[in-house]
């Protein structure tokens, strides 16, 4: 990775000693509060403000989104860019909002005559695809994430950045004043002296030092039995992932020579077919079931969840017909395209409790380290929309789907909540309670790469934010979370955790397929 990336400071910057202490100085004010020096003292410092370019990228939230339909952008977007223009006196921000890659394009159209010196690109929502258009420009830009807003993207991108040695600086943190921190640094671009390279060291330099140091990482004992190797790639071989819906980035052809495990596609008729058939009687059973068993129901009606017990019936049905014992359905689209008229999310959490595994959104990568886990492991994985924060040096991971028997079918349940589906606030999902104070295993086997991507951390919080998804469970980063940012355009948003340290068992299994483990932080 190019040296800029892996500074850890302004004594990095190669610059003048007058230069590297006004760069040091246009950072500092995080660490004291981020106290505004006043409107003379700007003039006399710098002279001339940078003027940045603050872009709010989301998506309408007419539909279905992160963080959900109906969600109001403009509270958030008021605060930070007042934040901003109170704490940075020396900086002209000059905001806009953009929702696709043409307005982004618009945009940089109109500001070639505005003198733009540097951008600040802050991800409000998901799947804008307004990024790479405005890195175009070539600017010095921070990218900021909104935290259960625009994650996924703001992972990905960032990523991408890193590894073409962009002029492009990361922020992941729930606290708004990191974000004023790092903002801070656009007056080292107008100061004598002060390069872009100064600019981005003194960025970093600002996200680590507003990095949550390491707690204390002790766990209690939660022994693994996992299988015999040789057993478990048996039993892989003897495995199917039945995918309905379709859209996966990587094909049955490759899963199947690479783990053995078999994958049969199908569309959503033959699964709607099964869910008319249904029998309602037992359908209400399970409904029942799942209603004494949940802690809290929120949102959903008892119809709601009855319709949930039928499709439950309906991928049981589907399953047994071609032998699988995975699942993943392309839930969302087929939600909201009315192929399906109930969401799986109760049936995936039965499943997955049951030993066996519901996968969410067709993702055949997830869906197939779901079954690898559940064989090797004996223990469910959770898919996952992951998000960081390095203000509490948490990984968080998201999903509507939880296990609520995560130390396998015969250990103890763990509490859950049935509330709506977050993006559209319909049907039924789960919100799991998960046990905290545990070790856990993230990880994602990928044939076409040979590899497995792993990073651990301790459980810690059981988030409660209406944002985003419903289960949130925080951990503290076991490593580096520096480097937890690298890997996410390479392999995409989707991981999946297991309770328990399960290291030596996968480094053994992927030696078995001729793997590399990658250490993810």
């Amino acid at each position: 990775m190019d040296s800029k990336w892996m500074r850890t400071g302004c004594g990095c910057c190669q610059v003048t000693r007058r230069g590297f202490l006004a760069g040091c100085a246009a950072c500092g004010a995080g660490a004291v509060g981020l106290t505004p020096v006043s409107a003379s003292a700007a003039k006399d410092e710098c002279g001339e403000k940078a003027r940045v370019r603050l872009v709010f990228s989301h998506t309408p939230s007419t539909g279905p989104i992160w963080p959900n339909i109906g969600f109001d952008f403009e509270p958030r977007k008021k605060e930070l860019a007042e934040k901003l223009k109170k704490v940075c006196p020396n900086v002209e921000f000059l905001p806009a909002t953009v929702m696709n890659a043409a307005q982004a394009a618009k945009l940089l159209a109109e500001d070639k005559d505005k003198k733009i010196d540097a951008y600040m690109v802050c991800f409000e929502g998901l799947w804008v695809s307004a990024t790479p258009t405005i890195l175009a420009a070539g600017k010095p830009t921070i990218l900021v994430d909104e935290l259960y807003q625009g994650s996924g993207e703001w992972l990905i991108q960032n990523a991408a950045a890193r590894r073409r040695h962009l002029e492009v600086a990361g922020i992941s943190s729930s606290r708004i004043e990191d974000v004023a921190d790092a903002a801070r640094c656009f007056e080292i671009l107008k100061k004598p002296g002060g390069t872009v390279d100064a600019f981005l060291a003194a960025v970093n330099a600002s996200r680590k030092k507003n990095t949550k140091p390491a707690g204390e990482l002790s766990c209690p004992a939660d022994p693994v039995k996992a299988a015999d190797v040789g057993e478990c790639l048996k039993q892989l071989k003897n495995s199917t992932i039945l995918a309905i819906g379709g859209h996966w980035p990587v094909g049955p052809k490759a899963i199947r020579e690479v783990f053995g495990i078999n994958v049969v596609a199908t569309d959503f008729k033959e699964l709607q077919a099964a869910y008319e058939k249904a029998d309602l009687a037992e359908a209400r059973k399970w409904a029942d079931r799942w209603i004494g068993e949940a802690e809290k129901i929120i949102e959903p009606k008892r119809d709601e969840i009855e319709r949930s017990g039928a499709m439950y019936l309906a991928m049981k049905d589907v399953m047994q017909r071609h032998n699988a014992r995975s699942i993943t359905i392309n839930c969302l689209g087929g939600f909201y395209g009315g192929h399906m008229k109930a969401y799986p999310c109760l049936g995936f959490r039965q499943f997955n409790d049951d030993g066996l595994v519901g996968g969410c959104e067709c993702d055949l990568l997830s869906a197939t380290t779901m079954t690898i886990v559940g064989r090797l492991l004996g223990r469910p994985g959770m898919i996952s929309d992951p998000i960081i924060d390095t203000s509490k040096n948490q990984i968080i991971y998201a999903h509507c789907v939880g296990p609520t028997k995560v130390f396998g079918p015969q250990g103890a349940s763990n509490a859950f909540h049935i509330r709506s589906h977050s993006e559209d606030r319909k049907g039924a999902a789960i919100r799991a309670i998960l046990p905290l104070g545990y070790l856990v295993s993230t990880l994602e086997f990928h044939p076409l790469r040979k590899e497995v991507i792993f990073h651990q951390g301790k459980t810690v919080e059981n988030v409660d934010d209406d944002r985003a998804c419903r289960t949130k469970l925080a951990a503290a980063v076991m490593g580096d979370i520096e480097k937890l940012m690298n890997e996410w355009d390479q392999w995409g948003w989707h991981r999946v955790t297991v309770y328990g340290d399960v290291r030596e068992p996968v480094k053994e299994l992927a030696k078995a397929l001729g793997l590399k483990v990658v250490a993810e932080a």
